[in-house]
């Protein structure tokens, strides 16, 4: 049994951070703003993409426990992304967090899930090279961070199935994530050999609640009730401001 062929676009790091709070009360006020503006300068030289030919990077606020930062970069090599994570440390506020996950995958696009009648021209698709190095809509005030895996378990498992079966439910899992056009956007990144899932999924949206709908829909599909493992979800807010955060 062959392999799908997958296409491979930018490189892909989520990266969570939480900040130190102890250190952070105990930072006199004019370490405070310094570290402030320290970071702000290098986020928005990360917006620019100063430091590459290409990409996107956007930061985020995360809601609840589980981090207070993600910053999400797409880059066409792994060496930048590297970089991006060192620069950071390297900021006074950078130092004043830890960083409870990080997620390293690249955009993949499998031949299965192209549009009916693209898939023998793939590489020539204007539509495959913009999801391959996509943009990040500008109106999509939230996102939404989850990977994921499909289940080797006895009889399902995914990767015994025959090709065709497993391009009818992709199909079928397309269809639920089309009635969410204009509401959610995705990028799916693959991490075999990357990190410990095997997918990283990416929604933006500008209403968190179809994030919920769109979910819950597609578990009643059925490769992700049969076939779908999950791991921890994260959900922030674009950061406007570091200050709105982390200021007194």
């Amino acid at each position: 049994m062959s392999a799908p062929e997958t296409l491979e676009g930018w490189f892909a790091l989520h990266d969570f951070r939480r900040l130190d709070q102890a250190a952070w009360r105990a930072a006199p006020p004019e370490t405070k703003e310094k570290a402030l503006a320290e970071a702000r300068d290098l986020l928005d030289a990360y917006a620019r993409v100063d430091d590459a030919p290409e990409g996107r990077s956007v930061t985020y606020a995360v809601v609840g426990h589980k981090a207070d930062l993600l910053l999400f970069h797409l880059r066409p090599e792994v060496g930048q992304l590297a970089r991006l994570e060192q620069e950071f440390d390297r900021t006074l506020l950078g130092s004043m967090t830890t960083r409870p996950y990080s997620y390293l995958s690249v955009i993949e696009i499998s031949r299965h899930n192209a549009p009916e009648g693209a898939a023998e021209n793939i590489e020539s698709s204007p539509y495959i090279q913009a999801r391959l190095r996509p943009e990040i809509p500008e109106h999509s005030r939230y996102v939404c961070f989850y990977p994921m895996s499909k289940k080797r378990h006895l009889t399902d498992n995914w990767y015994t199935l025959p090709s065709e079966e497993r391009a009818r439910f992709m199909r079928e899992h397309g269809r639920t994530g089309r009635k969410y056009a204009g509401k959610v956007t995705q990028i799916v990144t693959g991490s075999m050999g990357l990190d410990d899932w095997e997918w990283g999924v990416t929604l933006f949206a500008d209403d968190p609640l179809q994030f919920k709908k769109l979910v819950y829909e597609m578990r009643f599909d059925e490769v992700s009730s049969r076939f779908g493992e999950f791991g921890p979800f994260y959900v922030g807010e674009k950061v406007d401001d570091l200050r709105r955060l982390f200021g007194e």
